[in-house]
């Protein structure tokens, strides 16, 4: 009997591990649809258009991802304490997200600036934090160091 009890108890904590381990695996896997719904965002940093000239930046977004890579925002930003529009701005952009919850999502702006963010999704696509990697005005490449973080306001699809 006790044989069978060990044994009993072997299989049942192999199959627990190996479910557990599934289920992990499952809940840190990401992809497009982990990003879905309207996040509010606040953004920080600072450009770096010349040497010695460091420009604060703050601002708010909402962004509204449509879990298959393309989303709208509008923004309202202040550089250096002035505002850069009168009211929110509204821009389009694409996103792509890994299977390790990494990505990149790019801005684009109706007069050909662009911005690229390094991005990570987190607390089961609840959140995500961003990293400029590129910013481009007018063309014109500018040096940045400037981040956000979004939160999820509506209910979205749970993961």
């Amino acid at each position: 009997m006790k044989v069978l009890t060990c044994k009993g108890t072997l299989v049942a904590a192999i199959t627990w591990l190996a479910l557990g381990n599934v289920a992990l695996l499952h809940a840190e896997s990401c992809a497009n649809d982990s990003l879905k719904g309207k996040y509010g965002q606040t953004i920080s940093g600072e450009l770096l258009p010349g040497p010695g000239v460091v420009l604060p930046q703050n601002g708010v977004a909402m962004t509204d991802f449509d879990g298959n890579g393309k989303f709208t925002q509008t923004d309202f930003v202040v550089i250096n304490g002035s505002p850069t529009s009168t009211g929110f701005v509204s821009e389009t952009g694409t996103y792509h997200v890994n299977s390790d919850c990494t990505g990149t999502a790019t801005i684009h702006y109706s007069d050909g600036s662009e911005i690229v963010l390094q991005l990570v999704v987190v607390k089961q696509g609840r959140e995500f934090r961003t990293v400029v990697s590129f910013l481009s005005m007018a063309g014109h490449p500018v040096p940045v160091n400037i981040g956000s973080n979004g939160v999820r306001v509506d209910g979205g699809d749970s993961h």
